[in-house]
């Protein structure tokens, strides 16, 4: 099929010989090169437009998403807030996404209680201990500002262990499904040791440091065994905070012995007769049968369209400034 007749049809050009070929062909390229020009910036346009529809788009999402919550938010419900993934700083279980969470469902009206949905193996200590402090922060002062008590209640789902079962006791009652994984009250520090692979290799080890100890943990060193000893008196001392916190939020409830402390995890159904959980149910029949607020509206901190927009962007020109920099002979980056 011929589209010829979609273009401007050009003037002949003369034959080469004649003298104002060379005239007729200066002017043939400046002709195309500004239609180029023009196509560039009509190209450059639309792809302007279509972002800005996109900004457009999202922006109208959000507001729509946003307006739609306030309506719900208007009668009484129940806020829940999702605990998801590995605690650590930068991740969606991090202290400061669950704490802004937390602060924003105490503050809002016709909320009448709390409750957090875990899904969680665990993760950071220090993470996990923030989330328990601040929830027992704004129990107090909710209770010192309005009279009487906000509830919080814990629901674990597959599973709630170690860090993620720090955070739970801070709640003032824990429910889990019969098969959820519940437990795990220890901690570990991972690591291995390569100085026999270095020995049976024929590889020295060249460590140079400023401090008898700056080198601990080392994988191609040994491990002296008042190194080990220190490391063990940390990883002590930060299980008995984790019992502590424990032995506060559950109090007479537990019924076990040592064994609940021993970094061991159990079943729903065997939690609850430990006494590390105080029944069996999900967050919706929570926020309905103990709270009675059958709504749950979600106060869960993730990343909107744009945050993670511009993380991908972000990423991007990253890795787009990195390959420069290589092929500029950079070489590589750590």
């Amino acid at each position: 099929m011929n589209w010829k007749f979609w273009r401007r049809r050009a003037e002949p050009m003369p034959a080469p010989g004649d003298p104002d070929w060379e005239r007729a062909l200066i002017n043939r390229l400046a002709l195309e090169h500004l239609q180029d020009q023009r196509r560039g910036r009509r190209w450059g346009n639309i792809f302007k437009l279509l972002i800005l529809l996109y900004l457009l788009g999202i922006l109208g999402f959000t507001l729509s998403r946003n307006a739609w919550n306030g309506l719900k938010t208007a009668k009484e419900h129940t806020a829940l807030i999702q605990v998801k993934g590995t605690i650590a700083a930068d991740g969606e279980a991090g202290a400061d996404r669950v704490i802004s969470a937390l602060r924003d469902a105490f503050k809002a009206e016709h909320v009448k209680g709390v409750v957090l949905r875990i899904n969680s193996p665990g993760g950071s200590p220090v993470q996990s201990g923030y989330i328990n402090d601040e929830i027992r922060r704004l129990k107090e002062k909710y209770k010192k500002d309005k009279g009487h008590d906000l509830p919080v209640y814990a629901v674990a789902v597959d599973i709630c262990a170690s860090g993620a079962y720090y955070i739970a006791v801070a709640a003032d009652k824990i429910y889990a499904d019969k098969a959820s994984l519940v437990g795990s009250i220890g901690v570990r520090m991972d690591g291995f040791g390569f100085e026999q692979a270095m020995k049976d290799l024929g590889v020295e080890r060249r460590l140079l440091t400023a401090g008898a100890n700056k080198g601990i943990l080392d994988p191609f060193s040994p491990l002296p065994e008042a190194q080990r000893q220190f490391i063990q008196g940390v990883l002590n001392d930060l299980h008995q905070q984790f019992i502590t916190a424990v032995k506060t939020g559950r109090g007479d409830r537990l019924k076990g012995g040592d064994e609940l402390f021993s970094g061991l995890f159990w079943s729903g159904d065997q939690a609850l007769a430990l006494g590390l959980v105080d029944g069996l149910g999900t967050a919706s029949s929570v926020a309905r049968d103990v709270v009675g607020a059958e709504t749950l509206i979600d106060y869960t901190k993730k990343k909107d369209l744009f945050e993670s927009f511009a993380d991908r962007l972000g990423t991007s020109v990253a890795n787009g400034l990195l390959r420069v920099f290589t092929l500029l002979g950079g070489g590589s980056v750590r």
